[in-house]
């Protein structure tokens, strides 16, 4: 599993902004922007990626995984 894959990435729709937006919790906030979801997810990944290569290279302490902490059940509404 790589590093990337450790974190959970979000796009969602943004009506102010009317395009969609995506972050990375504990990553990095709302940092790209576009009218197609899926290409905006593959940015996310890049920018993630990339990020995580710099702290590595930096000897920086990479945030705790938000993977396998139930956060689809944290985000579902009952």
């Amino acid at each position: 599993m790589t590093n990337s894959a450790k974190y959970i990435k979000i796009v969602e729709w943004s009506e102010e902004d009317q395009c969609f937006i995506g972050c990375c919790p504990g990553i990095i906030g709302p940092c790209c922007h576009g009218s197609d979801e899926v290409e905006v997810y593959r940015a996310l990944c890049e920018i993630v990626d990339e990020w995580l290569t710099l702290a590595d290279q930096e000897n920086t302490a990479l945030p705790p995984p938000t993977i396998g902490r139930n956060v689809a059940e944290l985000l579902t509404v009952v």
